[in-house]
């Protein structure tokens, strides 16, 4: 997915300078990395909202095009308003040719009809995982990781070290390549998980009562 992202250097600076700059409808952001100087920008609040909520943009190289120099880089991070629809502030760093760089990248779980353990056996696939961080060249940034649940039954797992990944991509698993990404609970393991949790509530409400 080729995204690309309309820019504009940022001179003045500050935090009045930024709060001008959201009431004008545009998101300040830096441009890093990749040996050079950093670069502070000017953004269209409304592409990066709708972008911000695209899986994509979140594991994709984009194109930022500043003041018609285009730059390859990868989102770093997005600040929101705490309780408003705004974006305050955004960083990418900028990708080298040939230089390894980590991401998240989500995860597709697919063939859910093909489980005997969910299609047959009532089971329920409980996800522990919906991204993985992975060490990769640029060019083989995947957009996700697919994770096949076909053939999987009850009491079935996948762990990161199971997972089928693109050529040239790596999961940073940290130690840990016996995590679990998804596992196909049986429904009375669910229901006691439930019940126990309700009992729990039950029994807080219960001592109130006798506070009181």
């Amino acid at each position: 997915m080729d995204i690309v992202i309309k820019a504009a250097k940022r001179v003045e600076q500050g935090s009045s300078a930024s709060r001008r700059l959201r009431r004008a409808g545009q998101v300040p952001a830096i441009l890093f990395g990749a040996d050079q100087d950093a670069v502070s920008v000017t953004l269209d609040h409304n592409q990066m909202y709708h972008l911000l909520h695209k899986e994509a943009f979140h594991a994709s190289i984009l194109s930022i095009d500043v003041d018609g120099t285009v730059e390859r880089a990868v989102l770093r991070d997005a600040q929101w308003h705490p309780y408003k629809q705004l974006v305050l502030h955004m960083d990418f760093m900028r990708i080298k040719t040939g230089v390894a760089i980590t991401m998240k990248v989500p995860l597709h779980f697919t063939n859910e009809d093909a489980a005997p353990g969910l299609k047959l056996q009532n089971g329920i696939a409980s996800h522990i995982l919906t991204d993985v961080e992975v060490s990769t060249l640029p060019r083989n940034l995947p957009e996700f990781i697919e994770v096949d649940l076909t053939g999987m039954n009850l009491g079935d797992s996948i762990t990161i070290a199971q997972l089928k990944l693109p050529e040239g991509v790596e999961v940073i698993d940290h130690g840990h390549p016996d995590q679990v990404v998804v596992t196909i609970l049986s429904p009375q393991v669910k229901e006691a998980d439930t019940e126990e949790a309700e009992g729990g509530e039950a029994e807080v409400g219960g001592g109130d009562a006798a506070e009181e």
